[in-house]
């Protein structure tokens, strides 16, 4: 599919999440609480459905959407989402005290299928994985490699040297070899001929009359009606699931050509998200290069201006220069905040008041330690 397809997905899952999901979310929250437990089940139940339709566009736009700025909007909204379904099934669970939940009524309100309501794996977390295991294994190589033991020590193997035999030595391997296989045999031949002597023996003490006859062939008919009423079973059931269309009719079994097609375009689609991805954190790497190298200066000096202007206001509404903003207070932040000067000066001043009432501290502790330092000289002398 195109670009603008699943740009249409994201689109619509945008849609549906501001339109219905959060109104109604937001209403919920005005209204009295329900004390029905079937009724609040119910509208948990709808919320969630609708909540996993959103979940599985944004999945698919963000597998397939290939602008990295694009899929990065698309992953907030995702993981949000995502975090919502968690705390709708906690929810649910608790209500209910099951993990197992009936919807078939939202289901058919909705006019959804069974498949339509499953989660599934999104496709980042396997490939995201992939990457995570891949960067553990570079690791665990290079910590080997540094301790020096990423290679096996090497086992000396000597080679194999065949041993010339004699005709003598040969003939008496070959004999050995012919009267096992002899005995093997023997042994096999002594082995039927002991089972036969038995089922003949059976045979004998079986009575033969029209009422063993007749129950031998009894037998044989239930066994044979079985397997064919199975057989029939089994075909009928196999044309009902195809006929309802949940299981593909082996004719249709293999993938057809328009299938492998849009898988390869899948395919082809995520390795082009990680070459503009590639080219995207090049790019910002680059403009923001390029910006400091060209607007720097020129912010630096406006800046400096702003840093100056600020000093001169103070002056004139105070009469004094203040003391340049520490950077535990903020530093360079204060002053480029959006209050005036006035309010400057009273947040500097009260900052000035704590420190000199902790300085006061200070000194009147040490006072006190040298008043009784002194007087305790006094008692000694």
């Amino acid at each position: 599919m195109s670009h603008s397809t699943y740009n249409k997905v994201w689109a619509e899952a945008q849609k549906e999440l501001e339109d219905n999901l959060l109104p109604e979310e937001l209403s919920a929250q005005v209204l009295r609480p329900e004390k029905d437990r079937v009724v609040f089940v119910q509208r948990l139940a709808t919320l969630f459905v609708g909540y996993v339709q959103v979940f599985r566009q944004l999945e698919e736009a963000y597998d397939q959407v290939v602008h990295p700025q694009k899929r990065r909007l698309i992953r907030e909204v995702l993981d949000g989402v995502m975090g919502r379904l968690i705390e709708l099934k906690s929810e649910m669970v608790e209500k209910e005290l099951s993990e197992y939940h009936y919807m078939d009524d939202v289901i058919q309100d909705l006019n959804l299928t069974p498949m339509d309501i499953e989660i599934p794996v999104p496709q980042y977390f396997l490939s995201e994985r992939r990457k995570v295991l891949q960067e553990r294994r570079e690791m665990l190589s290079s910590i080997l490699s540094t301790m020096g033991v990423e290679e096996r020590p090497k086992v000396d193997v000597q080679p194999v040297t065949a041993r010339v035999l004699n005709i003598e030595e040969a003939i008496k391997i070959i004999q050995v070899t012919e009267r096992a296989r002899q005995g093997r045999l023997r042994a096999k031949f002594m082995r039927e001929i002991q089972q036969a002597e038995e089922r003949q023996k059976r045979a004998k003490d079986v009575d033969r009359g029209p009422a063993a006859l007749n129950q031998a062939a009894v037998r044989i008919q239930k066994v044979w009606r079985g397997f064919q009423q199975r057989t029939k079973t089994r075909k009928e059931r196999d044309e009902e699931m195809i006929f309802l269309g949940m299981v593909l009719d082996p004719d249709h079994s293999q993938p057809c050509s328009s299938i492998l097609v849009a898988k390869a375009n899948q395919a082809k689609r995520r390795g082009k998200q990680e070459e503009y991805e590639e080219d995207f954190q090049k790019s910002f790497i680059s403009v923001t290069e390029k910006l400091r190298e060209m607007e720097g200066p020129d912010m630096r000096e406006s800046l400096k201006d702003q840093i100056r202007q600020w000093f001169i206001e103070c002056y004139d509404a105070a009469g004094s220069f203040p003391d340049y903003p520490e950077e535990e207070d903020g530093g360079s932040a204060l002053i480029f905040s959006d209050k005036n000067p006035e309010e400057l000066l009273e947040t500097a001043s009260k900052v000035e008041v704590d420190t000199n009432k902790k300085d006061v501290k200070k000194d009147t502790g040490k006072k006190d330690k040298g008043d009784e330092v002194g007087s305790d000289a006094e008692i000694f002398l």
